[in-house]
């Protein structure tokens, strides 16, 4: 009898399991969120609208007319280059994390595996997200963007003087040495580096902004400074492209922040607030600064004020809340705009468009604000209970960056310069990079 009951629950089982089995697949089975997803979408798009155009107008009015074509021809030279090393090996090398294990330092720490170089394995139908909710290859593509308009960056702090091929070159190996490993360590999650140790970079404070600015600064010694450079005016040929870029980059910009939550929800929408708000404070900041040290507030400094707030808040725009963000964007504004003139032309440095001014030093002061305003003490919705263990976790993070970076683009640059030269002639130089270099003029009156 009792033998007969376990043949008869046996039975029963192999009847119900089955079926229990497949509901539970059906719970954990991910499903795309058409909301999440839209909003990535969109979040995409106004990433890649920062730099072509935003970017390359605002860089491009702030050159010589002579120069113009270079700037903007680099801008979209990069966003080719770039999007295809990422397919190839970039988001591998950022995101995989084969070999990882949280408080475990080794290899992969640094550096992601090749599980997904050419894009292994990715389908119509591959889900990610925090909660696997939108498709992979928008997650692929939104941080393609980002990968993209790095190096761009650095174009500013060199600009009207290096050789197109130079660039070129130098770029793809920056990208592949230092852009990914510095958003491996930071972004991949449990196992790598910086994130271990708890640093903070909501949207790319430290991966972009203090990656580019010290690269930039990097580069710019190198290369030397530009001729006739400070003697000889170097006035911005059109503002208007300037300042149209600008405002092209503080709409991009919610993108950039609003969707590094990588979700349609209140995560984004106090990252879309507090970027507004700490952009509109470093523009101000910016201005009355100029206005009080120069007697007359410039469009070309508010326009620069806007970029330092924007910068500033990256890191911290998924964890302070908004007077975080007011007191972080009046601090971008007024000590970058020092940074851009007073201790620029006292360091004697040529830092054509302040790449390293705004965005190594907006980054790094965004980077350390961070971890004192994402306190909820202080208004913040992060998780830190002790502001000052917080700001040390950060330091070190800025700290690793600037050294890594530095000695890298460092190297790069010296090899470069003696295989190849990485300037262009003082003949080309007067001529202007967009005859010399691409046989074209901006402007043919």
């Amino acid at each position: 009898m009792t033998l007969r009951k376990f043949a008869g629950l046996g039975a029963l089982l192999s009847i119900v399991m089955p079926g229990i089995a497949m509901a539970a697949d059906e719970v954990a089975a991910p499903v795309l969120n058409s909301g999440d997803t839209a909003w990535m979408l969109t979040s995409t798009a106004l990433v890649l609208f920062m730099t072509i155009p935003g970017l390359a107008l605002f860089y491009g009015g702030m050159v010589r007319s002579k120069n113009i074509l270079s700037v903007l021809m680099q801008c979209f030279a990069i966003t080719g280059l770039i999007s295809i090393l990422w397919v190839i090996y970039g988001y591998s090398i950022a995101f995989d994390t084969t070999g990882m294990e949280q408080g475990v330092v080794n290899f992969n720490s640094f550096f992601g595996g090749m599980g997904k170089a050419f894009l292994a394995g990715v389908t119509p139908s591959s889900i990610t997200g925090p909660a696997a909710l939108f498709p992979e290859a928008v997650f692929i593509t939104f941080q393609m963007t980002f990968a993209i308009i790095t190096p761009a960056l650095i174009v500013g702090a060199f600009a009207e003087r290096m050789k197109f091929s130079a660039m070129l070159i130098f770029m793809g190996i920056w990208f592949t040495l230092v852009y990914a490993p510095i958003a491996h360590m930071v972004w991949s999650g449990n196992g790598g580096l910086m994130w271990d140790w708890g640093v903070l970079d909501f949207a790319g404070g430290t991966v972009v902004h203090i990656n580019a600015g010290i690269a930039g600064l990097v580069a710019c010694l190198v290369l030397g400074k530009r001729k006739g450079f400070p003697t000889t005016p170097m006035a911005p040929h059109n503002l208007g492209y300037t300042l149209m870029g600008a405002a092209m980059l503080w709409v991009g910009w919610f993108g950039f922040n609003a969707g590094s939550a990588a979700a349609a929800n209140g995560t984004a929408g106090m990252a879309m607030l507090v970027t507004q708000i700490a952009t509109a404070a470093a523009a101000l900041g910016w201005m009355f600064a100029e206005w009080v040290t120069h007697g007359k507030p410039s469009a070309l400094g508010i326009a620069s004020g806007v970029v330092a707030g924007l910068v500033a808040i990256t890191p911290a725009a998924g964890t302070v809340g908004p007077m975080g963000a007011l007191v972080i964007g009046l601090a971008a504004g007024v000590v970058c705009f020092f940074c851009a003139t007073t201790l620029k032309r006292k360091l004697g440095y040529d830092d054509s468009l302040d790449a390293f001014g705004v965005h190594g030093i907006g980054g790094i002061l965004g980077a350390i604000l961070t971890g004192v305003f994402a306190a909820p003490t202080l208004g913040g919705f992060g998780t830190v209970t002790d502001i000052g263990a917080q700001v040390w976790i950060q330091i070190k993070g800025v700290g690793f960056t600037v050294i890594y970076t530095a000695i890298v683009t460092f190297i790069i640059l010296k090899v470069l310069d003696a295989v190849m030269g990485l300037r262009v002639t003082e003949e080309e130089e007067s001529v202007g990079l967009d005859l010399a270099q691409h046989n074209e003029r901006g402007y043919n009156l």
